[in-house]
């Protein structure tokens, strides 16, 4: 227990900065949603879309590769740090000039021919973030979490303040035609383009605290381990790039899929990304955990009691899951106040999208067995197959049943990765998972999800029904996890 302990206090220390940071920038939804349209939102929807595919190109899979190579005896001249920092940084570099050559062709293709400054400050956005994740890499690796959240934090606090100052503050005084301070440095006819400046000056502030870490370069590029990092992270760039295709691709296909007019399309866009964020709480734990755990099963993996970790990592990561689940799908009607009324149409969707971040989580604590084994070639065959999956069904639900669709693919992909990846993990390095203990806190939590409306047919109010359900499903598994502990000592 002192070691799931250990990682639950590197994941809290991720996650609170995610959790504080991730809560400043959730308030920009409703900030957005309120002073956006649907259609308007749609297009910051789509831009965030096409980055994550991006961001996976343009890193290589070399922060894994780091984690895989680093030397952990030498951590002042690191060559794995510094090869994978030259290397991200020269494929970078190369994206942005090819940028600044198509930008104009690019923008015409996408639609926005008339904003091809938007092309531009996303690559420098994207090229900023993908040389960032090496240094934040190895403050991971060095467990360096406090510097790690602090910068995250600072980056997000940038997001926020510029965004309320462009978007909120500046606008109205605007309007009002009075001698304003602000006047050299705001133009109304950006409107929209500030959501992507204040994130590019975000980023290039999170570059800046960064630049302590930039020294390896110095250490210079070791090619020989180069070729054996790039032989290990080309299969992790397969495994991101269907990874992003399973979290992503539907918001790039609605607005061309759909079957209404372009501007009906972007808005039915807007009104699913604005709901896709109500699942923020389940992916802000994910994400967390993900940086703490990484670098967790690598250091672990030699100790003889790992894979019983791992499995009891497993079971207590779906047990927070599903606690997440039920106080976000009990409480919606309180959540839903964090998107502008035009957008709450799409709330359907949330309970969906919840139960595929779950599998999501599943599928990454899995993760290990490619990993740790080195068949990260195997682990890119998962993420392909999960990738194709979403492809298909996205071509064949959303026309036929609209953003709904989407979600539901989103949660049939997961699942079946999670499938995939435990059949595989058998074989190549089985872990004895709880399967009994998992599947029963799934299913309890769904039944109790399902319990929630025949309570409040027979009288409760909202708020009474979803508290005596939410203790209901708190109180149970901590007596059943109890047991078990007091069972096995």
């Amino acid at each position: 227990m002192s070691i799931i302990k250990k990682l639950a206090s590197q994941t809290a220390i991720y996650g609170l900065s995610s959790i504080f940071g991730r809560f400043l920038n959730y308030l920009l939804v409703p900030l957005y949603t309120y002073h956006f349209s649907a259609a308007e939102y749609g297009v910051v929807s789509e831009f965030y879309a096409y980055a994550g595919f991006f961001a996976v190109l343009l890193i290589f899979g070399f922060e894994t590769g780091y984690f895989r190579f680093r030397d952990k005896n030498a951590p002042q001249r690191d060559n794995a740090y510094a090869t994978a920092l030259w290397f991200v940084l020269l494929v970078n570099l190369c994206f942005l000039l090819l940028i600044r050559l198509i930008r104009a062709p690019l923008s015409d293709a996408l639609h926005y021919a008339h904003h091809p400054e938007y092309v531009q400050w996303f690559a420098i956005i994207l090229c900023l973030d993908a040389v960032a994740s090496i240094p934040f890499a190895r403050l991971r690796a060095e467990n360096k979490a406090f510097r790690f959240a602090g910068i995250k934090i600072v980056e997000i606090l940038v997001t926020v303040g510029l965004s309320l100052f462009f978007i909120a503050y500046c606008p109205p005084l605007y309007a009002k035609n009075e001698q304003i301070w602000f006047a050299p440095i705001y133009d109304p006819g950006i409107g929209l383009g500030y959501v992507f400046i204040a994130n590019l000056a975000a980023s290039g502030v999170k570059f800046v605290l960064l630049t302590p870490q930039l020294k390896g370069l110095l250490w210079g590029f070791d090619r020989a381990l180069f070729k054996s990092m790039l032989r290990y992270s080309l299969p992790m760039v397969v495994i991101g790039f269907a990874g992003i295709i399973n979290e992503m691709l539907d918001r790039a296909l609605l607005k061309y899929l759909l079957p209404h007019d372009p501007l009906t399309n972007m808005r039915m866009l807007g009104i699913y990304s604005a709901c896709y964020k109500l699942s923020i709480l389940m992916s802000l734990f994910i994400q967390a955990f993900r940086y703490a755990a990484e670098p967790f099963f690598f250091a672990y993996a030699d100790k003889s009691d790992a894979r019983q970790i791992y499995a009891d990592v497993m079971k207590y990561f779906v047990i927070f899951c599903m606690a997440i689940f039920l106080l976000v799908t009990l409480y919606l009607d309180f959540f839903q106040y964090f998107v502008g009324r035009e957008f709450r149409a799409g709330l359907g969707v949330t309970p969906i999208l919840l139960l595929a971040n779950l599998f999501l989580g599943i599928y990454v604590n899995l993760s290990i067995w490619y990993k740790l084994t080195d068949k990260t070639l195997m682990g890119a065959f998962v993420s392909l197959s999960g990738a194709l999956l979403t492809i298909g069904l996205n071509l064949w639900w959303i026309p036929l049943y609209g953003y709904v669709g989407s979600a539901w693919a989103t949660l049939a992909c997961y699942a079946g990765m999670a499938s995939i990846s435990y059949l595989l993990g058998r074989i190549y390095y089985p872990v004895a998972y709880d399967l009994k203990r998992i599947i029963f806190y799934i299913v309890f939590g769904l039944g109790l999800y399902l319990a929630r409306e025949p309570l409040l047919t027979s009288g409760f109010k909202p708020w009474q029904a979803a508290t005596m359900l939410m203790l209901s499903y708190l109180l149970t598994a901590t007596l059943l996890e109890r047991r078990q502990r007091i069972a096995i000592d």
